[in-house]
């Protein structure tokens, strides 16, 4: 484990398409601020999700990270390497009675009209948590889709009062209860962003965690696993979003320009710099 006094940050962008402006953007943040400390910069490839990642996404990454001048320090981590790693985890949350599976799916907690909006979109309202521990696990013995959610007022019970320490602006208290039940694991989706992502901050000695301000509200749930499971807590230092011309945030979704077209039309990276202000 890293020790405290060490700053380490990290980028883990997910390759499920093209890389834009945006990552780069984050991707030299987390570098430059490991640089100028004297720190670590590691760089994990988040592909837990295996029905969207693809191999050619992540080769494009590692030739854009080149073509930007970002290199990591030591190897990379993939996520799909340990899925035991998150099991484990899973397991022990399972083991104090802090998950519950859920058979409703998404359309279904739409229609219901019953579930009140979070900060991530609606809040799921707990129908599945009521569910006894034997019609459950038939349920799930008969091969019917599920997810792993989290008992949310149990947890947030344990835990107590949450906050976590953002640069510039010191203490932010937490309500992670505002999210409700979150899904942890699905049956194609081994652990969902927020269990892995904080998994893998504390196995790899990350001290610093920078990312865009539209992760913000995930903080209060990063800080309530990390309390559960007994993992140490990194600084966070959430920066602006670059925006398109609609003032709207640049999106692989959305077809923003990607660092890979940028190169194949010749674009110098110093001009991509340039567009960066960095």
């Amino acid at each position: 484990m890293t020790q405290a006094h060490t700053i380490v940050t990290r980028f883990a962008p997910s390759p499920t398409g093209y890389l834009h402006l945006g990552h780069a953007r984050a991707a030299l943040i987390a570098s430059r601020r490991a640089a100028e400390a004297g720190g670590r910069f590691l760089l994990r490839i988040e592909n837990i999700d295996a029905t969207r990642c693809r191999p050619e996404f992540e080769a494009a990454i590692m030739a854009d990270m080149a073509w930007l001048g970002i290199v990591g320090d030591g190897p990379v981590r993939r996520q799909s390497d340990h899925l035991a790693d998150y099991a484990a985890v899973l397991d022990k949350l399972r083991a104090r009675d802090l998950l519950y599976p859920c058979f409703c799916t998404r359309s279904e907690i739409a229609r219901s009209g019953i579930a009140p909006h979070g900060p991530d979109g609606p809040v799921y309202p707990g129908t599945c948590s009521l569910l006894s521990r034997d019609h459950a696990l038939s349920r799930i013995a008969a091969g019917e889709p599920h997810c792993w959610r989290l008992r949310m007022a149990h947890a947030a019970e344990i835990a107590g009062p949450l906050d976590y320490e953002e640069e510039g602006r010191g203490l932010i208290g937490c309500d992670p209860e505002a999210f409700g039940d979150v899904v942890l694991a699905r049956k194609d989706c081994r652990g969902s962003y927020h269990l892995c992502v904080t998994h893998d901050d504390w196995v790899q000695g990350v001290t610093l965690v920078t990312r865009g301000e539209e992760l913000r509200a995930a903080t209060h749930i990063h800080r309530l696993l990390q309390t559960m499971m007994k993992w140490s807590a990194p600084r966070y230092a959430h920066h602006a979003l670059l925006t398109d011309a609609s003032g709207a945030k640049l999106s692989k979704r959305d077809g923003a320009l990607s660092l890979r077209q940028l190169r194949a039309e010749g674009m110098p990276v110093e001009d991509v710099l340039r567009r960066l202000d960095l």
